[in-house]
């Protein structure tokens, strides 16, 4: 994997901070049937507990949604393997240790795991006001200069490329206020995707950028702030690709390959109510996906 890859994977943000605190504290799971896992009428997922927008005990994520809508075409019974710690953990301590037999959301082609075809893509964006006065399309966009705060994740794109046209610095104390300065040592730390889009919206910042499915919920009920799709065609200051577009898939198990056959003929049929969840969500999806 290379390094451009380690740092715009959006599941991986953070990735450094949250390596030492993996030794710190044991994973919490709680499942709804200890006995699911010998049950082929069981479509058991791992499901972070607290990861709004894409997942929470409630079922109010849209990858809850996602794979309710899979298990029901399958014939099977969705049950959802709730963990507690950040979602980040989940492959390590519940996909490998067989307490759960698949992972949404995750990046197509992820080393971790065996991957399905991908369901839908995504890309990062900027978020602006309605109203705002700044012309800002692409990382080209002289605007950009002018905004007195931008948002960003730590480890992301957004960094890479604010280091890249030199205003990373400018912008790093406001970057660290959103998660109001907590120390990130031996822990992993995640800016609140709503927090970001609220700031933009009340014009504490002009301007934030983020991966659109963390943001798209809260950008459609703010009603004020409108999502920007970056162009998939940026390179860091050696010329290394900078990707902004990523192919989501479900990841199982690398031996599981019975499971990984269902969910991929299973994306197929689920098809119209998996665009028509995303649709709902407000994420603003880009091309590139094979059509079935």
């Amino acid at each position: 994997m290379s390094n451009v890859k380690r740092l715009t994977s959006r599941r991986l943000q953070g990735l450094k901070f949250a390596l030492v605190a993996a030794a710190l504290a044991g994973p919490a799971v709680a499942a709804e049937d200890d006995n699911a896992a010998a049950n082929a009428n069981v479509l058991r997922i791992c499901a972070a507990a607290d990861e709004l927008p894409y997942s929470n005990r409630d079922g109010s994520g849209f990858e809850n949604k996602i794979a309710s809508a899979l298990a029901e075409t399958m014939g099977r019974k969705p049950l959802f393997v709730w963990f507690s710690r950040p979602g980040i953990y989940i492959v390590r301590d519940q996909l490998e240790m067989k307490m759960c037999d698949v992972v949404m959301g995750l990046d197509t082609g992820d080393p971790r795991v065996a991957t399905t075809k991908p369901y839908y893509r995504a890309p990062y964006v900027f978020i602006q006001r309605k109203d705002t006065k700044l012309d800002i399309k692409d990382w080209n966009s002289p605007d950009l200069a002018k905004a007195t705060k931008i948002g960003f994740t730590p480890g992301s794109p957004g960094q890479i490329m604010l280091e890249k046209i030199g205003l990373f610095r400018e912008h790093f104390n406001y970057m660290h206020s959103l998660t109001n300065f907590q120390d990130k040592r031996n822990k992993f730390t995640r800016i609140p995707p709503q927090r970001m889009v609220n700031e933009v919206a009340d014009a504490t910042a002009e301007v934030a950028v983020n991966f659109a499915p963390d943001v798209a919920r809260y950008a459609k009920a703010s009603g004020s702030v409108t999502l920007t799709i970056i162009p998939d065609n940026n390179t860091r200051s050696d010329g290394e690709k900078v990707p902004h577009h990523f192919d989501q898939s479900i990841g199982v198990r690398k031996d599981d390959t019975a499971l990984l056959s269902a969910l991929d003929l299973a994306l197929d049929k689920a098809k119209p109510k998996i665009e028509e969840i995303l649709k709902d969500e407000g994420i603003p999806l880009v091309a590139g996906l094979p059509r079935s």
